[in-house]
């Protein structure tokens, strides 16, 4: 880089966990970030589930260069064997690390764009030897350009959930139902919310683990509001790995969130529907009835809550040479590691600037924009990929790609999840393959039938 270019700083798109953990590696290299945050404040996605509880203990979701920062104000880190709510991260981590950091964080910055000064994305001339411009649209109304050295989007990917189609669209009707489709793990400690679905049938479509917190939310709620019921709808069968890890995984909290998802529905308080990938969504006067691609209707319901996972927003950087992979939208080095049809969090390796690499030099994406549409994200993944960036901006190859990190083993994983009690006993999961015939089941009895391989 030339001196003009290398005296400019190092933007960061988002004051999440991940991006707050690049700012504080970067302040650790004597490097300057500016890490621009569409919010009002620190973590301002992870406040919207403050609700929920991560599977992650607090000695897992700190990072150790955010710490090094705190440690001078004072700050303790909570209790390294408990498991913070979303709400706590945000409020007694996030917030602090981004009041030591200052004025290198901006609020209500919302970033519209990013690209080479002077040149989109077909010139070639010059190209590496131009700053980044980064275009902003304030809180305020007014817009700002913004010239870096790199680029680290640690925007995350919770905006944009995914819809309910089993063809990855918005199902036919979705949109015109929308009142009583929400996209998120209900707060049933919220008054108006818990009011919505007590009493109700609720239709929960997902598989991972905030599929399994809201199942657990609503089993519980059932316990007080007589009438309220589940249907679980599936898009595969019911298998051995349906639950998670179990006992098996090292992430004690990951395992029990998919036992105490099993357990609820074992209660009777769900029917589970398999193979189920849906086309349309009807309203009536009363309530919603979900189609599936084979024709097949379940009967109504009256809410429903999508969990199908969440997928990157590329569009503001549109004008940058990404290089993507076209199934995952993930980094094409680091998409064959996370392959949910492969990969747990068990089997993906840590990683770091080699695979986060695009054709455009100095652009990184990062935490769980990295992961593209793949859910198996911890964040302390996402600590080990910042600290690598960092090193490298910092002209530190060696210590990018020296690995830092060991991943827990087994289970399959991904954002936040259920965890009250770590003293529970906790029982296996069940067997059965991952190719079931489609069907219809009521899950009261014991545990679901084995069905077999594949």
């Amino acid at each position: 880089m030339n001196a003009p270019t290398t005296a400019l700083p190092t933007v960061v798109i988002g004051a999440g966990p991940i991006g707050l953990a690049a700012a504080s590696h970067l302040v650790e290299r004597g490097l300057e970030p500016l890490v621009l945050e569409a919010g009002d404040g620190a973590g301002s996605a992870v406040r919207e589930w403050s609700h929920v509880r991560l599977f992650s203990t607090w000695g897992e979701v700190v990072d150790p260069a955010a710490e090094k920062l705190l440690a001078p104000t004072g700050w303790v880190r909570p209790d390294g064997a408990t498991y913070p709510t979303g709400g706590d991260w945000a409020e007694l981590y996030l917030q602090p690390l981004a009041d030591v950091l200052g004025d290198k964080v901006r609020f209500g910055a919302r970033v519209t764009g990013v690209s080479r000064l002077g040149r989109d994305r077909v010139v070639d001339a010059d190209r590496e030897q131009q700053p980044f411009t980064v275009h902003i649209l304030n809180s305020d109304g007014t817009e700002q350009r913004i010239t870096a050295r790199a680029v680290i989007d640690a925007s995350g990917t919770w905006s944009t959930p995914s819809p309910i189609g089993g063809d990855g669209l918005a199902a036919l009707g979705e949109r015109t139902a929308s009142d009583r489709i929400s996209y998120r793990v209900p707060d049933l400690k919220d008054a108006a919310v818990r009011a919505r679905y007590a009493g109700k049938r609720t239709a929960v479509i997902g598989s991972g683990a905030s599929a399994f917190t809201a199942l657990a939310y609503l089993a519980d709620l059932a316990k007080d509001a007589p009438g309220t019921h589940a249907v679980w709808v599936l898009r595969r069968g019911i298998g051995g790995s349906t639950f998670g890890g179990g006992e098996a995984d090292q992430l004690p909290a990951r395992g029990a969130l998919g036992l105490a998802a099993k357990a609820a529905v074992d209660d009777g308080y769900a029917d589970a529907v398999t193979g189920f990938r849906t086309a349309a969504v009807e309203k009536t006067e009363e309530q919603l009835v979900l189609e599936a691609e084979d024709g097949r209707r379940l009967d109504p319901v009256d809410e429903v809550i999508v969990l199908t996972g969440f997928r990157p927003e590329l569009s503001f950087l549109a004008e940058l040479r990404l290089g993507l992979d076209e199934r995952l939208q993930a980094p094409t080095e680091l998409a064959p590691l996370i392959d949910p049809n492969v990969h747990s969090c068990g089997t993906v390796y840590p990683h770091g600037v080699n695979e986060l690499s695009h054709p455009e030099k100095d652009v990184y994406l990062v935490g769980m924009k990295s992961y593209g549409r793949a859910p198996t994200f911890l964040a302390m993944t996402g600590y080990e990929q910042v600290r690598s960036i960092a090193a490298t901006i910092a002209g530190d190859r060696e210590a990018a790609e020296r690995v830092e990190l060991t991943l827990p083993e087994t289970g399959v994983c991904g954002g936040a999840g259920l965890f009250d009690e770590p003293d529970a006993t906790l029982s296996g999961a069940g067997g059965g393959g991952c190719c079931a015939t489609p069907t219809t089941l009521q899950i009261g009895v014991g545990a679901p039938a084995s069905t077999g391989g594949c």
